[in-house]
């Protein structure tokens, strides 16, 4: 895998041309939650295989089958997925996970904790307030998660 991890969260139904665009080449597609719509995973399905988490606006049957929770294994890594980081019940460290991937927010953010990655990669579908409309790359350059945002509109 020589390629990146594109993530994104917090579509709310809009699938922007320009998160399309941010995602193209990735080996893989982790979206965070409150997908809005059944067709945005089939829309990502078009760039790479997709593990996709239910939000808290993911209802209705099409949501049914949409986990609470995941972990996406990458080669050797493994990432955890939820939408909402409030509702974190492991431990990452004693779980042997090194990325924790998570939405809800609208806010990008990237932390690092306790040997653990913390990526929030934000909101790439309706604007809200005056947060950024953005996506997330994830990397493993000498094997050590990298976390990128990338900003699609001014």
């Amino acid at each position: 895998m020589t390629n990146f991890i594109g993530l994104i969260s917090d579509t709310h139904g809009l699938l922007r041309p320009e998160a399309l665009g941010a995602l193209q080449g990735c080996d893989l597609i982790i979206h965070a939650g409150d997908l809005g719509s059944p067709d945005i995973v089939d829309e990502l399905l078009r760039i790479a295989p997709v593990h996709a988490v239910r939000g808290n606006v993911d209802t209705g049957r099409w949501a049914d089958d949409l986990p609470v929770n995941e972990v996406v294994s990458y080669g050797n890594h493994t990432v955890f997925v939820l939408h909402d980081l409030e509702q974190l019940d492991l431990e990452p460290g004693a779980a042997d996970i090194r990325v924790i991937v998570s939405g809800h927010t609208h806010r990008p953010h990237i932390e690092e904790r306790d040997d653990c990655l913390f990526f929030n990669p934000g909101s790439a579908g309706p604007r809200r307030f005056e947060l950024p409309v953005t996506v997330g790359r994830l990397t493993f350059p000498e094997d050590k998660p990298q976390a990128e945002i990338i900003h699609l509109i001014d």
